[in-house]
């Protein structure tokens, strides 16, 4: 199974998610949500980038998931989650974020950026705001 994103916790609280371009497929994309779900077995305070850069668009159906996943989540979300920042240089891949936002509001603080770098800086902030 191709992965459809890769997790990257080695700089926790600061947590990376980088989409691999892979198309999505019942498999790959459970495997994300489970994985992103992970991130929060800690219990402690933390923000996430989110770099679609490469990501390809999802299906509708895991659109839908994807929501879903927001919605049973939001709890865990709202207690550890200070913030997060999507790092979406794609007009396309921005109208798929909208969709899944107008199904199920995103419960944190987020921004939406160009580029890693402005990601970086906001979630930084985030984070450091509120781990002080």
């Amino acid at each position: 199974m191709e992965k459809y994103a890769i997790i990257d916790e080695s700089a926790f609280p600061l947590i990376t998610i980088q989409f691999t371009g892979a198309k999505s497929t019942d498999e790959n994309f459970i495997a994300y949500l489970q994985e992103n779900k992970n991130c929060y077995r800690h219990k402690e305070k933390l923000g996430i980038i989110f770099d679609a850069t490469n990501a390809s668009l999802p299906s509708l159906k895991h659109q839908q998931m994807q929501a879903a996943w927001l919605k049973e989540n939001k709890g865990l979300m709202e207690a550890y989650c200070l913030g997060t920042a999507y790092v979406i240089p794609s007009a396309a891949v921005r109208s798929i974020l909208r969709v899944i936002f107008s199904i199920q509001k995103q419960p944190v603080p987020y921004q939406i950026c160009e580029n890693i770098d402005e990601a970086q800086v906001w979630i930084k902030s985030a984070l450091s705001k509120n781990l002080a």
